[in-house]
């Protein structure tokens, strides 16, 4: 056998419409997600199946309890049968059995990730965790990532100096920089290598860390009108700590704001500002590392006997310890130490609290490199720091009435961390962004890389692949913690979405996605306008605000920015994605079911008592999708609203209805879709 020959495991659309459906939203599990409650399990069986059983099996306490359930409605399209789900653990994973004699298959297991015959591992099973404490604010927000050095530079930063002798000369090569070109008045430091606002940001090297643009805290309180119509209402700031370099993961201390950012003042004026609004504010702590300047490092190798001695780990005090992937200006924390745990993560004390409170009162923290935190050689306290900090931000939110959010940044498998009392959710790289960059990818041209370090390319894969790997992954995490993840098409550390997929055209495609599946959509700045770059680095691109003639920065943006044209469509199509997630229920707080995969098209429905929307995205022209309404099950279609080559219609009446897909290339569609009424209770 060849490689060519070996079979496709994805479901066809056929088998994916004759699949049993249940998932975690309110249509399909409902009742309070409490401790101790007893929630009502949905599943619906399409036709052809007709099991003359149905075995509800959960797991409590570890050992397997069934229940039989009953069938409560008959259908034209299929039945419903319905069960209990206790929610007595932590985590509460169950599935069904279905039998069906004189089938071909007449024993099944349905799991959340599809039909088996044999028996299988609970790993994949449905999962549901009670709610208590969780925050219920993100399910239903649009985050927006800014690198604050590269958003806007605030009015009293930015405006030209009277006298030209006050203008700044540039550091770097590219000669000398005019009062009307300066992105600040503020005297960089020694490390810093100013460069204009519009510059292009360096694709490599030492010298991405070391440039300078002068953004401010203040310039991002003074563009949250942007940031709001754009229909997001949390802002994720990257660090704000002094650093050696405006990225500031290797800060230097914990418990200020860097002045070039406007200071403590500056952070205190920018969360008043998002408060006001109704809107949240994340900030980054790297509870893996800190830079080899912090107080805490420099404590360290001073004094072998120091407090903060313990706080890494030496193999050879002072020159050998560990480090975030060998870098030397990164040293390693390590979890081990209790005096570590109370200054960072641990308590009311801690730099965790510290900025959740007044005058700060941060909403939460994305916490970088949390794969790593903890983790050392035969030493794993990964677990331990999550449940600190996420301890710590209970004791602040009893103490302040506000929820607080804790989010993982993670670009591989998270799903071992995502479970029991720690991160809320992760940045969910491996569930959205690498298949949807897999299937979205340029085939012309440079090919991206996900990361510097990373030895391939991404790959070009046909769509029914792509939803067969992120379906198995998405089996894996629990639906509380997907619902609380960061959704993201790219971030400051990956090159942008619109250099991966290499048009405009799939720029949109993939923004349908980003806001049509259960997550928290979180767009990076300048995204929004079709912005582009190879690198993480690159990607660090300034907004290109219209500039006044008294060197302030407008609410506008100009037709080009430091990447070339500004996309107004794809600005346009973001605020349009956003604002009818904003109306749409199922869009924020529904279940998923996969109801297409093809190489070139993808379609799926979000599942909410509400109302269900269908979402059909194409990459390329693909073959008519014919769905009948029965299958679904939907009463009828309502608002259908197409971009780009891809459209939908309903032929026929009655159980005898069909909703049409068509794609002549690249494009999406989302079509609105009444529920038939469920049985009773």
């Amino acid at each position: 056998m060849t490689t060519k020959d070996l079979p496709v495991t994805s479901p066809t659309t056929a088998e994916l419409l004759t699949e049993p459906h249940h998932d975690t939203g309110p249509a399909h599990l409902v009742g309070e997600r409490r401790e101790g409650a007893e929630l009502t399990a949905r599943l619906w069986v399409p036709a052809p199946r007709a099991p003359e059983r149905v075995v509800l099996r959960q797991v409590v306490d570890g050992e397997p309890a069934v229940t039989d359930m009953e069938r409560v409605s008959i259908e034209p399209g299929g039945s419903w049968w319905e069960g209990p789900v206790r929610l007595v653990n932590q985590v509460n994973r169950y599935r069904f059995l279905l039998l069906e004699s004189g089938a071909d298959r007449p024993w099944l297991w349905y799991q959340r990730d599809g039909l088996a015959a044999h028996d299988v591992p609970d790993a994949t099973d449905f999962q549901i965790s009670p709610e208590d404490g969780l925050p219920q604010w993100v399910p239903d927000a649009v985050a927006y990532q800014v690198f604050p050095d590269r958003y806007a530079v605030g009015a009293a930063s930015a405006r030209v100096p009277e006298a030209p002798e006050e203008a700044f000369t540039r550091a770097d090569a590219d000669g000398p920089r005019t009062a009307e070109e300066a992105a600040s008045t503020r005297t960089p430091p020694s490390w810093a290598e100013p460069r204009p606002w519009l510059a292009e940001p360096p694709v490599h090297g030492r010298v991405t860390g070391r440039v300078w643009y002068g953004g401010d805290l203040d310039g991002v309180a003074e563009h949250l009108s942007w940031i709001q119509d754009l229909g997001a209402d949390t802002v994720y700031l990257t660090p704000v700590f002094p650093a050696d370099s405006t990225h500031r993961y290797d800060a230097s201390s914990f418990e200020r704001v860097d002045e070039l950012l406007g200071g403590d003042e500056a952070l205190a004026r920018l969360a008043a500002a998002l408060h006001e609004r109704g809107m949240h504010l994340v900030l980054d702590l790297t509870t893996n590392h800190t830079g080899a300047t912090h107080d805490w490092f420099r404590a360290a190798v001073t004094d072998p006997d120091s407090t903060e001695a313990r706080f890494y780990s030496f193999e050879h005090h002072p020159d050998v310890y560990a480090t975030w992937l060998g870098v030397p200006s990164l040293p390693k924390l390590d979890h081990s130490s209790p005096e570590l745990r109370d200054r960072l993560v641990r308590g009311e004390g801690s730099v965790t609290a510290r900025w959740l409170l007044p005058p700060y009162e941060a909403d939460g923290w994305r916490t970088d490199v949390a794969n790593m935190t903890g983790r050392h050689g035969m030493t794993d306290l990964a677990h331990q720091a999550a449940a600190d900090m996420r301890a710590t931000m209970a004791q602040v939110e009893r103490r302040t009435g506000r929820e607080t959010w804790l989010v993982a940044e993670h670009f591989h498998d998270a799903s071992a961390d995502l479970t029991g009392p720690g991160w809320h959710g992760a940045m969910n790289y491996m569930g959205l962004t690498r298949p949807l960059w897999a299937w979205l990818s340029a085939t012309e041209g440079e090919a991206a890389h996900l990361f510097d370090r990373w030895p391939t390319p991404v790959p070009h894969l046909p769509g029914d692949e792509v939803v067969a790997g992120a379906r198995r992954y998405a089996g894996t995490i629990p639906p509380t913690a997907l619902q609380r993840s960061m959704n993201l098409l790219g971030s400051h550390d990956t090159p942008r979405v619109r250099s991966v997929v290499g048009s405009h055209e799939l720029q949109m495609v993939a923004a349908t996605a980003l806001f049509t599946v259960p997550g928290v959509p979180t767009v990076f700045s300048g995204d929004e306008l079709g912005a582009t770059g190879t690198t993480g680095e690159h990607s660090r691109t300034t907004i290109p605000w219209v500039t006044g003639a008294d060197g302030v920065q407008g609410d506008e943006v100009a037709d080009h920015g430091a990447w070339g044209e500004v996309d107004r469509e794809v600005l346009a199509h973001y605020r349009g994605l956003a604002r009818r997630r904003r109306e749409t229920p199922a869009l924020r707080r529904g279940g998923l079911r996969w109801v297409h995969a093809g190489a070139d098209l993808l379609v799926w429905q979000r599942t909410h008592p509400d109302g269900d929307v269908i979402v059909a995205v194409a990459r390329d022209a693909a073959a008519q999708v014919t769905v009948p309404l029965v299958a679904l099950p939907a009463e009828a279609v309502g608002r259908v609203e197409s971009f780009g080559a891809v459209g939908a219609v309903v032929e026929g009446e009655g159980t005898d209805a069909t909703l049409v897909v068509s794609a002549d290339g690249p494009g999406s569609v989302l079509i609105d879709l009444a529920r038939t009424t469920p049985p009773t209770l």
